[in-house]
């Protein structure tokens, strides 16, 4: 459950079973999408000097395109102060100068002047901004988006398809709870996926060049990314339980139960599985 009141994001986010969640999480994601901004033309490349990271959380993607980029300024900002000071620190140890962090609630207006960005990026809001959050959170990115410049959101699209009927069921459960508790994306009232709405509101927003770019990443018991999805799965198991007992949806016994099945079934030796994701594209209008 969310750290406070004001803190709409799905989990804890200053517990550092989170924290390592994210870590693992962030580097398979980036493998999975070629790279931090394997998408972009080598002319988009070109004209990007400032970019940000929207829920950054503990900073792998902005110190990754830090790195690559090292003449450009890239900025990530989170609400959580666990998350950024470790950001912070990796900065400092890896020496990448071109890499800041801040506190910042990204629910709220940002505190960034107009056209102060050439990129904007995030990944998996829908586990931090409710239904009603999602169109004042676009206006104010594209307030702070220069003319011309790229916003990026990075989502799973029904999350993962596998072999295993205990791990379908326990998406399903998963996305349930996210429902009832209201987050998601919402226009004119409606409530429907992610993958129909988010294009949609870019387009109301007067982006152009909207793109579609979809991620499979093989989470299958031979490859290697089997062993962090594995982890991954346990560390949501252990945060969704008292949310998803709460909401009275599973009892304590029987979500153990599922998730026991799901966890053999992972380890058998036939075990498939695809995480997909897709990442919307837009670029914000000249004039």
């Amino acid at each position: 459950m969310a750290a406070s009141d004001e803190n709409t994001y799905v989990f804890d986010t200053e517990s550092p079973t989170e924290l390592a969640r994210l870590i693992n999480q962030d580097q398979l994601i980036t493998r999975a999408m070629g790279g931090p901004l394997a998408e972009q033309s080598s002319e988009t490349l070109l004209t990007l000097h400032h970019i940000l990271d929207l829920g950054c959380g503990p900073g792998g993607w902005v110190l990754d395109v830090a790195f690559a980029f090292p003449a450009v300024s890239v900025e990530g900002i989170d609400i959580s102060h666990a998350m950024v000071n470790y950001a912070r620190a990796r900065a400092v140890s890896q020496g990448i100068k071109n890499a800041t962090f801040r506190i910042m609630d990204i629910t709220r207006p940002l505190d960034f002047s107009d056209a102060s960005f050439d990129l904007i990026n995030a990944r998996f809001l829908t586990g931090v901004l409710k239904r009603e959050a999602w169109t004042p959170f676009l206006l104010d990115c594209t307030r702070i988006l220069r003319p011309g410049g790229v916003l990026r959101l990075t989502e799973g699209i029904s999350t993962w398809t596998t072999s295993s009927p205990s791990l379908e069921k326990g998406n399903a459960l998963g996305n349930e709870f996210l429902g009832l508790a209201g987050y998601g994306v919402q226009v004119e009232g409606r409530d429907d996926d992610v993958f129909h709405l988010i294009p949609h509101l870019l387009h109301q927003n007067g982006y152009q060049n909207i793109m579609r770019i979809p991620h499979e990443l093989d989470v299958s018991i031979e490859t290697p990314a089997w062993s962090d999805f594995y982890h991954n799965m346990e560390v949501l198991a252990y945060f969704s339980k008292p949310a998803i007992v709460h909401m009275e949806l599973s009892t304590p016994e029987a979500f153990d139960q599922l998730m026991n099945q799901i966890f053999i079934e992972m380890h058998a030796e036939d075990f498939r599985g695809t995480w997909h994701l897709t990442t919307f594209s837009g670029t914000k209008a000249t004039v």
